[in-house]
């Protein structure tokens, strides 16, 4: 098992974990990224990521799931996510989330890839409702639930001011809104997901937290894969 995909795992499944909204209970485990095994274990119990994070390492030919370059596809993006069927995706999805409707992955055929934007826009009922509605709820968990980019521009005990563009809904796309900066946190009661903050860092975010400090190719690889999908949701303009 991989101590660093382990670790990268860790670092992006802990905000939503800490509140509640996916995998099992105490994510306080994740906070510990150094025991593998703790990792792993809680990582299996999160329905969501772990069935994309099979299909990656059995597309790749890689025995564990955990891999950091499986791990660093699901989140950020990389060349693993071309090696999987969209078809073999969803008919995974099928299995995995019998059952269970409100979003639109079940008619997403050729738009279906392996990346945590997919799951967010498609397979969760928020772009759904959005659309129905313009639900100002629906925009906000998109919006903080999609892994984004963002500058750090200070650092002040375990918060940090860091820069980035929103999501906005026009009432029929999905556009991205002038920097704000906004304070989130990168470290609680002394643990970090990261080993350590400053100004200028580039960084993804994840609900209210600082989760990696990305290089730019990183970056650009996050904002390519959510622009990539919701060009194919018809959703945004270029």
């Amino acid at each position: 098992m991989s101590a660093h995909g382990a670790a990268l795992f860790a670092r992006y499944a802990y905000p939503p974990n800490e509140l509640g909204y996916c995998g099992p209970a105490d994510a306080s485990a994740l906070l510990r990224p150094e025991d593998t095994a703790v990792v792993e274990r809680h990582a299996r119990r999160f329905e969501g990521a772990w069935c994309y994070l099979e299909l990656l390492a059995e597309a790749a030919g890689l025995p564990d799931p955990l891999d950091e370059r499986v791990v660093e596809a699901y989140w950020i993006g990389n060349e693993l996510l071309e090696r999987t069927d969209p078809a073999v995706l969803l008919a995974r999805l099928r299995e995995r989330f019998r059952g269970q409707g409100g979003g639109t992955w079940q008619d997403a055929s050729g738009r279906a890839r392996a990346h945590h934007s997919f799951q967010v826009f498609e397979v969760y009922p928020w772009t759904r409702l959005l659309v129905a509605s313009s639900h100002p709820t629906a925009l906000s968990v998109l919006d903080r639930c999609r892994i984004r980019t963002g500058v750090v521009r200070s650092v002040g005990g375990e918060r940090a001011e860091v820069e980035s563009r929103p999501l906005l809904w026009t009432g029929g796309r999905l556009v991205h809104g002038a920097p704000l900066r906004e304070s989130v946190r990168w470290s609680t009661g002394g643990r970090s997901l990261v080993p350590g903050l400053g100004p200028g860092d580039l960084v993804a975010l994840h609900w209210d937290w600082v989760c990696d400090v990305l290089t730019e190719p990183q970056a650009a690889r996050i904002e390519a894969a959510e622009a990539r999908q919701l060009a194919a949701q018809g959703l945004t303009a270029r």
